[in-house]
């Protein structure tokens, strides 16, 4: 396999996991992506982490452990260029990603108690939300910063069935 070709294929890879876990099987999707992580490694293509460490956050029932998978793609998203994500879709930009980090990272720290950083990383992602468009992306964005901001302001703890 050539070079140029792997994230490519790593990236269909991580989507046949993907619809594993929006197929039911949770357990097999993270099985999946944990394998892909180990093969990519934590210095690897940063779409690949970041995909992987987002999808897997989500796949957490412990938001101890969604935290550790969330702040793993913040900061692959941090080492990725428009470039890289365009090479996989034309219509990728990474500061199209950042709401929905921020986001997840705020939906983690409120579910941990910690509200002060939960409060720092939702006004994050409210700063970012201009990058998306108005599609429904966009909206299933929107609609969970004001989710997580009810579940804040109401001092809940509890997971969202949004998330």
């Amino acid at each position: 396999m050539d070079n140029d070709a792997q994230p490519d294929r790593m990236m269909a890879a991580i989507g046949e996991a993907m619809v594993l876990g929006r197929g039911g099987d949770a357990a097999g999707a993270r099985t999946r992506l944990i394998a892909l992580w180990e093969q990519v490694g934590a210095t690897g293509d940063p779409l690949c982490r970041c995909t992987i460490g987002h999808y897997l956050a989500d796949l957490c029932d412990d938001a101890a452990e969604a935290l550790t998978w969330d702040v793993r793609a913040l900061d692959a998203a941090d080492a990725l260029t428009d470039d890289r994500a365009k090479a996989h879709h034309a219509s990728l930009s990474v500061a199209g990603f950042y709401p929905s980090l921020h986001l997840n990272l705020a939906d983690n720290y409120r579910r941990l108690g910690s509200f002060a950083a939960a409060a720092r990383h939702l006004e994050e992602a409210r700063r970012r939300l201009g990058a998306l468009a108005d599609d429904g992306y966009g909206q299933t964005v929107r609609a969970g910063v004001d989710h997580v901001a009810a579940a804040l302001a109401a001092g809940s703890t509890e997971r969202l069935s949004s998330h």
